[in-house]
């Protein structure tokens, strides 16, 4: 089979395509010959930063494909099954951008009829906002229709991936939800994925625009730039509201005043999938399989997520893709 391959820590460079024996799925697995692969930033920071294991590393937390063999332990009816996989290198060798993967089988999600560019798309992204929109002390644990119903929630930065999840999944569970975009063409975005409102922090005050949708303030803040948003997110919080730090868009580190959190018992959660809770991670990767299942959640322009789709063999200009923040999702097509 094909596969993706790097050696050695580095710059998209040092991603090879190669020639590998297809794996065998050991106890609890499946094989999975993988259609489309999802690529996310974690790909090209794994990279960059190691560590890499003997053999080397393919790369690719999310896919999507068909079962092709199931190891001891594991229903055999599940062979055939079309499913979506997620966290699927995290400390394994056997990532999605190759031909065939091997990845336990909770990994492996049922995706029935939905399009595999939707598969490749749910896993970090999806599972980082249910995380987000799940982690407040007065939300809910789980999502559903009318699990946000009167809860306004704020989404920082409402036309990357995992913002574009956020507004899909909340509105979804019946939220009102505010995205901030840095540009019309971005507005246009996040209108399309659902956002009840868009505010152009660059040409708008974030904090004056959401008063006036939210006048006690928003019960969640779905963050990718603490550090530049820091004062907004105080001023916009209500009694019990929770920031959800997903990432480290610009870098910095964040002051935060004691007094004016204290007195909402507001709260600060930072995120990241693959060291979260089990439980919360297994509530998270159902109720998005039950968002998609219901048509609650769809990829592609119209719904505010460009899709841009690179060949196998380009695995690295699609790292460099992500890595150079384009705006959409960028997918791996890793075989027919």
């Amino acid at each position: 089979m094909k596969a993706i391959v790097y050696e050695r820590t580095g710059d998209a460079s040092v991603l090879q395509v190669v020639d590998r024996p297809v794996p065998e799925p050991g106890p609890g697995e499946v094989l999975v010959r993988v259609a489309v692969a999802g690529v996310n930033p974690t790909d090209w920071k794994a990279r960059r930063q190691g560590p890499v294991p003997p053999g080397g590393q393919t790369p690719g937390q999310d896919g999507a494909g068909v079962v092709e063999a199931v190891g001891e332990g594991v229903d055999r009816d599940l062979i055939g099954e079309r499913v979506w996989l997620w966290e699927a290198a995290w400390q394994r060798p056997w990532g999605t951008c190759a031909e065939y993967t091997v990845v336990p089988v909770r990994q492996a999600v049922r995706l029935g009829d939905a399009p595999f560019d939707l598969g490749a798309c749910l896993g970090i992204p999806f599972l980082t906002a249910h995380r987000c929109l799940t982690s407040g002390e007065y939300l809910p644990d789980r999502l559903h229709a009318g699990a946000l119903s009167d809860h306004t929630i704020l989404v920082q930065g409402g036309a990357g991936a995992v913002g574009n999840a956020a507004i899909q999944l909340a509105r979804w569970a019946d939220a009102c939800v505010v995205a901030t975009v840095s540009s019309p063409e971005k507005a246009q975005l996040a209108a399309a994925a659902g956002a009840s409102f868009v505010v152009d922090y660059r040409r708008q005050d974030v904090v004056e625009e959401v008063r006036k949708i939210a006048p006690d303030g928003v019960h969640a803040v779905v963050e990718v730039s603490a550090a530049r948003n820091a004062a907004a997110d105080v001023a916009l919080l209500r009694t019990g509201g929770v920031v959800a730090v997903y990432a480290d868009d610009g870098g910095g580190e964040v002051t935060l005043p004691i007094r004016p959190l204290m007195a909402p018992n507001a709260r600060w959660q930072f995120v990241l999938v693959y060291t979260m809770p089990k439980a919360a991670k297994a509530q998270a990767v159902n109720d998005v399989a039950a968002a998609a299942a219901q048509g609650g959640i769809r990829v592609g322009e119209d719904m505010g997520l460009p899709l841009h789709h690179h060949p196998l063999a380009a695995t690295a200009a699609a790292q460099q893709a992500v890595e150079d923040a384009v705006v959409g999702k960028v997918l791996v097509t890793t075989s027919e």
